[in-house]
């Protein structure tokens, strides 16, 4: 079996994971512009941009002639469009490993990701579309600054910021709105272009990164929690391995109600009172290295499942009270001659 993983970036642990996986022969990646990763698949492709007319029909181009089985991305733009575009992998027996596009679209939107647990009855910050809401909120007390400004659609910490009154709020929504035009974010923020940001309320609290484990039919088989202990550019960088019987409840929930294909991240914020649900990411997410250095084995669970063996636990588990940070490598990627 072949596999491709695309919008790659700088993730070639990934890469590197996916290589010792018993049952998959190569590892291609993809990505718009040249990354480290890359550098570590067996072969690769500089693709178009995820919302170019191009870029679905030379995935499938690159897959076709590489005779590769199945594909998952790396990147939150990447799996809308390939959730869309399913069917046309499917046709040529392209497995595409990434949930159906509803649920995709529930993640990436931040404000049907705050009406899907509310339906759901999981604990929420306060969420508001727009000023007129946010003000009305604060007003009749629902919310309190400080409050935080964020992307709609936004991915990491770009344009999110925290406002601890009225007036910083008329300077920071300008910022957000200025980060997501002026990046990526430009493309999804377009589905929705009059109400490209959310206002939540702040909570307090430690942060647990949760990841939860459905099969390739959605069903729930595990749940994983971290404890984040540092951050760099929007992803954990040092967390340590916990207990999940805390969360477990929860992640029941969110996997019956989303049905999700594979691992799906999840935010938590521990607070005095409560545990509060703040995002979904639908995909292998920046905690995944601290699982898999714990001993998860869900790669190769994914191969097993791919192959069509059952699910073993013991793929499935791992040690806690594992401490893991992400470690910097200069890396030389072109040289000229």
């Amino acid at each position: 079996m072949n596999i491709l993983i695309t919008s790659a970036g700088r993730r070639a642990y990934i890469i590197d994971y996916f290589k010792k996986v018993n049952g998959i022969d190569k590892v291609y990646a993809s990505n718009s512009t040249y990354s480290i990763a890359l550098q570590h698949a067996d072969d690769y492709l500089i693709s178009p941009l995820i919302y170019s007319d191009s870029y679905i029909p030379a995935i499938l181009d690159f897959c076709l002639k590489n005779n590769i089985n199945a594909l998952l991305s790396l990147f939150d733009a990447d799996l809308l469009v390939l959730a869309q575009h399913k069917s046309e992998f499917e046709a040529h027996n392209i497995r595409v490993i990434i949930s159906d596009e509803k649920f995709v679209r529930i993640c990436n939107d931040k404000w049907l990701t705050y009406k899907f647990f509310i339906d759901a009855g999981i604990k929420t910050p306060a969420t508001y579309l727009n000023r007129a809401q946010l003000e009305q909120g604060l007003s009749c007390g629902e919310c309190s600054f400080p409050i935080i400004i964020k992307p709609r659609w936004g991915t990491g910490t770009i344009g999110a910021y925290v406002a601890n009154d009225i007036n910083e709020t008329d300077v920071l929504e300008k910022l957000s709105y200025r980060d997501i035009f002026s990046s990526s974010l430009k493309y999804e923020s377009n589905l929705t272009p009059e109400s490209p940001l959310i206002y939540q309320q702040y909570i307090s609290g430690i942060e647990y990164p949760l990841n939860i484990i459905n099969d390739l039919k959605g069903n729930y088989i595990n749940t994983f929690a971290i404890r984040k202990i540092a951050m760099r550019s929007g992803e954990t960088d040092i967390g340590i391995t916990v207990s999940p019987l805390p969360f477990t409840d929860i992640a029941e929930s969110i996997s019956a109600q989303g049905r999700h294909i594979g691992i799906l991240s999840v935010d938590c914020i521990k607070s005095e009172e409560d545990i509060y649900v703040i995002e979904l990411n639908c995909r292998i997410s920046g905690t995944y290295p601290i699982l898999h250095l714990s001993g998860l084995r869900f790669l190769q669970q994914l191969a097993d499942w791919l192959n069509g063996k059952s699910t073993d636990m013991t793929l499935l588990s791992l040690n806690e009270g594992v401490t893991v940070t992400k470690n910097l490598d200069p890396v030389i990627l072109h040289q000229q001659r």
